[in-house]
């Protein structure tokens, strides 16, 4: 059975009751139903339900757990507040992309803060009473927070102190003693960024005497099994962004991958818990230029691609079909743009219409995408760059934020809007088409 199906404002009111933000409530479910995925090389794989239903996961990014560097007096993140899941469901998404930090989860080697993982699970329950499907993202950025420069860092001429961000611990950082230096604020290639990535590639031993990677793998494995039989949880991607930068790099990504797949695997059946999906990305490149896919790898058939299109003009760009064939080498995996997003200042009616596009492409192409972001604090340290660079820090995300104390001020009320927007969550046999009339 193959649906078409297009989407009045009073069928969105299936989906979003009442406004969004303003005290509307939206629909609770019982429950989420476990995903897998459907490969399909010709047509394109789907995310599926346990009722058999075609899926589409549309939602955002929420760094309320991640641990990044600290370059302010101001807190890095925002709490998730307690009406956060609330508010998320009433825009009408139904998945949020809740990042983790790999310095959090493991702290020490083999040592695992389940506390912090304990966090994690509530978070996790707390959007499921919503009706809203959690993926748990390892995210870093430049490797991790631990490789800021310090004050009196020689660099040279043509290159700047680089910052610090996130995602490895201190205990899993081997620079090399190289320059803690950025050219053009670039921060994927400091050398010492650039050492560190080498080192983890060659799966380097720690302190106990255990490769980094080895133990990346193994964290992964952990957190798999915390949340086996958690059907709400969709799945785990499984690194943001990595520096893989040619063909060397891309191979070990590819090799890591599949390690990492069968540590999740063995520990879920150890739990007695099910397959989740596995999200899994390019290069930190495809974010840039739109393109370049890792090498296949040993996998199972419940994996989703997921770069993220940054790059090119939505009404006009090839994203969507570069990522569509660079699926098919995987088995015609599903797609989920993991991230994707822009300048608040580009909603609303005096905008470029980059939200509203970016969003009709999606349902023309019937993939999965989580927006970046929910909630951006001035602490952060994308906004300690804008303040480098000469910049007015301007916070991305749904709420207003003044970056002179860092209070929030408001809700993006344009922003919401354009992003407010009836879609198919669930359908039974496959979606032929989607469409949205608001």
């Amino acid at each position: 059975m193959r649906w078409a199906c297009v989407i009045s404002m009073f069928a969105a009111t299936l989906v979003v009751n009442g406004p969004a933000f303003a005290g509307g409530e939206a629909i609770v479910r019982p429950g989420l139903p476990a995903l897998h995925a459907e490969p399909d090389v010709q047509r394109g794989g789907r995310i599926v339900d346990a009722q058999g239903r075609e899926v589409l996961l549309r939602g955002v990014n929420v760094n309320a757990y991640a641990e990044y560097w600290k370059g302010t007096r101001f807190a890095t993140t925002f709490p998730l507040a307690g009406r956060d899941p609330q508010r998320m469901a009433s825009i009408g998404w139904n998945a949020v992309r809740l990042l983790l930090s790999w310095s959090r989860v493991e702290p020490r080697p083999g040592r695992y803060d389940d506390a912090y993982l304990d966090r994690i699970a509530r978070a996790v329950d707390r959007l499921a009473g919503v009706g809203i499907y959690t993926i748990l993202d390892l995210h870093q950025d430049a490797w991790g927070p631990t490789l800021a420069a310090g004050a009196d860092e020689p660099c040279a001429p043509s290159m700047e102190p680089a910052l610090g961000w996130d995602g490895a611990p201190g205990w899993a950082t081997f620079d090399g003693g190289a320059p803690r230096c950025a050219s053009g604020g670039v921060r994927e290639v400091s050398p010492a960024v650039m050492a560190a990535w080498d080192a983890f590639f060659a799966d380097r031993r720690a302190g106990d005497g255990t490769g980094i990677q080895t133990r990346y793998v193994e964290m992964l494995g952990h957190v798999a099994g915390r949340f086996a039989r958690e059907p709400a949880v969709a799945g785990y991607d499984l690194m943001n962004e990595p520096n893989a930068f040619g063909a060397d790099d891309e191979a070990a990504l590819a090799e890591m991958y599949g390690r990492a797949i069968t540590a999740i695997r063995r520990a879920e059946r150890r739990a007695g818990g099910f397959p989740h999906l596995v999200f899994f990305e390019p290069s930190a490149i495809w974010s840039a230029i739109g393109r370049g896919a890792p090498p296949d790898f040993d996998r199972d058939e419940n994996v989703v691609y997921s770069p993220h299109p940054y790059s090119g003009d939505p009404t006009t760009g090839d994203f969507v079909a570069v990522a569509r064939e660079e699926a098919r080498a995987f088995g015609g995996a599903p797609i989920l743009f993991g991230e994707w997003g822009g300048d608040p200042d580009r909603a609303g009616p005096d905008g470029d219409g980059y939200f509203v596009e970016h969003q009709r492409r999606q349902d023309e192409s019937q993939v999965g995408a989580t927006l970046w972001t929910w909630r951006e604090s001035c602490g952060d340290p994308h906004k300690v760059r804008d303040r480098r660079t000469g910049g007015e820090p301007e916070v991305w995300g749904e709420f207003e934020v003044d970056c002179a104390d860092n209070s929030v001020t408001g809700v993006r009320d344009e922003l919401v809007a354009d992003l407010t927007r009836g879609y198919v969550r669930a359908a039974p046999g496959s979606l032929e088409s989607t469409s949205y009339d608001d």
